[in-house]
This record gives C-alpha cells, sequence and structure tokens, in this order.
C-alpha cells in the first residue's frame, strides 16, 4: 500500500523536504506488516515503488523522544526488486563484526604430524558421587 506523500519546509535550512510512506507486508508463513517511509524526492524517484511490486527492503530502525514519549521512525535505505534465487547474506559493514566475514580470523589449519582420531570414544570421567553436604554454591 502506498501512503499519501508529506512534505515540507525545513526550519533550519529553509529546503523542500518530502516523505513517501508504504506498507510492507512480509512472506512468512504468517505475513506481518511494517509501514516504513523513504525520505527524499531523489530516493522516492529512485526507488519508484508501485503497489503489489515484490521487493527486497533493507530498512533502518530508529527511534526518538518528543515531550516525554517514544516513536519509531523506520526509514529505507536500499530497495531492490525481489530475486526468489539471492541468497539472504548481510551486508559487509566493517563496524558489524558479525556482519563482517573479515573480522573473524580463519580456522587454525590441521597440524599434519596430528595423530588421526580413532574410532573409540574416549573415556568420559567419572563424575563425583553426591554427598550431601552444599559446600557448593551452585543452584543445580
Amino acid at each position: 500500500m502506498v501512503l499519501p506523500e508529506r512534505g515540507g519546509v525545513s526550519q533550519r535550512s529553509g529546503s523542500e523536504w518530502k516523505v513517501a510512506s508504504y506498507i510492507l507486508e512480509t512472506m512468512e508463513q504468517y505475513p506481518k506488516k511494517c509501514c516504513f517511509e523513504v525520505f527524499g524526492t531523489d530516493r522516492i524517484a529512485q526507488f519508484n515503488i508501485q503497489v503489489g511490486q515484490m521487493l527486497t527492503v533493507s530498512l533502518d530502525i530508529d527511534a526518538r523522544e518528543y515531550n516525554g514519549r517514544w516513536y519509531n521512525q523506520i526509514r529505507a535505505w536500499k530497495v531492490v526488486p525481489y530475486d526468489p534465487n539471492a541468497v539472504a547474506t548481510p551486508t559487509a559493514d566493517p563496524n558489524v563484526p558479525f556482519a563482517n566475514p573479515a573480522a573473524f580470523p580463519p580456522a587454525p589449519a590441521a597440524q599434519p604430524d596430528a595423530p588421526a582420531p580413532t574410532s573409540e570414544a574416549p573415556a568420559a570421567p567419572a563424575a563425583p558421587a553426591f554427598t550431601g553436604d552444599s559446600t557448593d554454591d551452585l543452584p543445580f
């Protein structure tokens, strides 16, 4: 769904601004809806979002406080046509270690002199018998 555009003039710079709002529905077993915004005339024209299109939308979520109340703001920073063959991978952002594969060092190579693993599992150490005293303070 496409909601009516909003616009105005910035009090700080005196320049015009425009925001378009859209309702996105996910493609999950239980679909969810999300209202997001595209800020700026150039991005609204660049994304050219039409009703019924299948899209992949990258969102930036932020919250702000006004008069003691908090408001969420969800803005699209990237919109591309949906590609069912594409694999969902996180963006390689160097500031986010879990999204940047280069942030993790490679696993150490196997030692060539190490003995080959045997098919027998090593014996597990015997668990100490419960004596009934509570000298340790573990909750289990």
